[in-house]
């Protein structure tokens, strides 16, 4: 494993461990006693982040990240995210305060808004976890699915220490404005959906068909139909850079990620004991710019037929 810091110290792995199926919820039952294992194979491969939020499952997400890193909690960096619903003042007092307690610690090393609330004040939001960082219950204030605009305004309150926006080959939004932005300020980029939610493993991709998952991804915008067609030749490229290097499709999504300059930590999420061991290779798969050219020009083609245009260049 590899490790890169944040601009106040804070040292994460390249790989962040992403717990939020690990509450259920949204994704089928789980099975606790698996789930804390994955965390702790986890650890043993060498990731030391972790990240999780009071919405996942309830705080049964918390909770399970709790139980499976007690022992080893000084050596860990946990993020957690307050719920947009959740931003006033006494809100964000209370649910840190239930957050620490699911996490069986006195601290927690990255605390996200999670979504932004346009009907609460972000003034009072932002102002709120800089003096929860000054008294060192949090360790670093973030934020999550902010616009450039809303950076600028947090920032205008107090430092942002790190974002986590979606990105992968199919979520390329970030790269017009925030990736930017957090390159000139220094702010840490976490990003999730590294494999557009197993998109890019192309498991929705068999003998030329596409499979839309029957779970709470129907519907959404890259499982169309229609849309996981467009990413056909995307996902064909991955898997033959995949047999090339002798890795997975997923390494390679995950390897391409790391290789884009300004980001931190690539968040993927796992019970698979055997996947999550291939997604911690992924950081020393070494890219030729070759590689990088031909995942660009396929991402950027899936982009035109799905958004009906290809990502700004940087």
């Amino acid at each position: 494993m590899r490790y890169r810091n944040l601009s106040n110290g804070i040292r994460v792995s390249e790989i962040t461990f992403g717990c939020w199926e690990l509450g259920g919820g949204q994704w089928e039952k789980q099975d606790d006693e698996i789930n804390i294992r994955a965390l702790q194979r986890a650890f043993e491969l060498g990731i030391q982040s972790f990240d999780t939020a009071e919405g996942y499952g309830q705080g049964h997400s918390e909770e399970i990240v709790g139980m499976a890193l007690e022992g080893v909690r000084s050596e860990c960096v946990i993020a957690t995210k307050v719920s947009p619903n959740h931003l006033r003042r006494d809100d964000i007092l209370r649910s840190v305060e239930q957050s620490l307690r699911r996490l069986r610690t006195d601290y927690i090393d990255i605390y996200y808004v999670h979504w932004p609330n346009a009907e609460i004040p972000l003034t009072e939001t932002m102002a709120t976890l800089a003096e929860l960082r000054d008294q060192r219950v949090i360790r670093s204030v973030a934020v999550s699915n902010f616009s450039r605009q809303l950076l600028e305004e947090a920032e205008a309150v107090t430092r942002v220490d790190c974002i986590q926006p979606e990105y992968s080959l199919l979520e390329r939004s970030i790269e017009s404005e925030v990736l930017p932005y957090c390159r000139e300020r220094g702010i840490g980029v976490l990003t999730y959906s590294s494999v557009a939610k197993g998109i890019l493993t192309g498991a929705h991709h068999r003998d030329g068909t596409v499979i839309v998952p029957n779970d709470f991804r129907q519907g959404r915008r890259l499982f169309k139909p229609e849309h996981l067609e467009a990413a056909t030749p995307l996902v064909e490229g991955l898997r033959r850079l995949a047999n090339r290097y002798d890795v997975t499709p997923a390494e390679v999504a995950i390897a391409w990620i790391l290789h884009q300059p300004g980001i931190t930590s690539a968040i993927v999420g796992t019970q698979n004991i055997k996947h999550l061991e291939e997604n911690v290779r992924a950081v020393e798969l070494a890219l030729g710019e070759d590689d990088l050219r031909e995942l660009d020009d396929l991402s950027r083609r899936a982009l035109v037929q799905i958004d009906g245009a290809a990502p700004s260049s940087r």
